[in-house]
């Protein structure tokens, strides 16, 4: 089992180039980083867990740049997106972005997507959080012929665009693993899009029956899961082991460098006494 990190790069932490070099040199393979492109003033969508929304989620940097540092400073880490809220973004630039991106890295992008919660910040960018799903599904398919195809055509509900050429086209073929973060909801989208789960669970026992039905849905060849949790002790991470988790991405709190490599040591102690 692989272990990484998943924060929220801001303003007010840890740039991310130090960040993805001090991340790389503890042994982790991955960085997966948040997105919120704003936080509407007149927000009426309750945060998820309850209580006030997070200072980090007003400060976020762009993913796609804030990677692009990790990129320079990096030469094996995994590159990820976590998550790209693909249903506010054009398909045909995040398309190009994505691409940009694995090239520069060398291949090492993992695309992590969602349909997203707060529903003011996507009516900002003209979407019906009514319609999200449909239309993260209809980005995903137009991304992908993008991705593989010489000339791409797509047309349906949401984007619609004749033949195009675009490039650079990605490293890793056909494209970047993607990751769509969520719940059950997302089962049939992952099994429809070969794609990979990614999980915000709390704990191995609340996660095996929801992995069962995953694998049942879309096959053991298909289900690659990494999962979110804060740095635990070792058994839990053990449970996800036994579990067949191929990443365990524990969540790093926004803090500038100094307090950042403080946590990022602990963490490392904590995935050394698994051994």
């Amino acid at each position: 089992m692989k272990f990484g990190i998943g924060c929220f790069v801001t303003d007010e932490g840890i740039a991310p180039g130090a960040l993805g070099r001090a991340v790389e040199e503890r042994g982790l393979d991955a960085l997966f980083v948040a997105e919120h492109s704003h936080i509407p003033a007149s927000r009426r969508s309750p945060y998820p867990s309850g209580g006030e929304l997070p200072r980090v989620y007003y400060r976020a940097l762009d993913p796609f740049v804030a990677l692009t540092a990790a990129a320079a400073a990096t030469s094996r880490l995994v590159l990820g997106t976590g998550i790209a809220l693909l249903t506010q973004r054009d398909p045909i630039s995040t398309a190009k972005e994505v691409a940009s991106l694995d090239l520069v890295s060398g291949g090492r992008f993992a695309f992590g997507v969602g349909v997203g919660w707060n529903r003011e910040e996507m009516e900002n960018h003209g979407t019906d959080p009514t319609t999200r799903g449909r239309r993260m599904d209809e980005n995903i398919e137009a991304m992908q012929r993008i991705w593989t195809e010489e000339q791409a055509e797509f047309h349906g509900e949401f984007v619609n665009f004749d033949p195009i050429f675009s490039w650079p086209k990605p490293v890793q073929k056909p494209h970047p693993p993607i990751y769509v973060g969520g719940g059950e909801a997302n089962f049939r989208r992952i099994a429809r899009f070969g794609a990979r789960w990614l999980p915000n669970s709390p704990s191995p026992e609340a996660l095996a029956p929801q992995l069962a039905k995953l694998r049942d849905l879309a096959g053991a060849d298909v289900v690659v899961s990494a999962t979110h949790i804060g740095p635990h002790e070792p058994e839990k991470l053990a449970g996800y082991e036994e579990l067949g988790v191929e990443r365990v991405t524990l969540q790093l709190p926004t803090a500038p460098e100094g307090e950042t490599l403080g946590h990022l040591d602990q963490i490392a102690q904590l995935i050394a006494k698994l051994g």
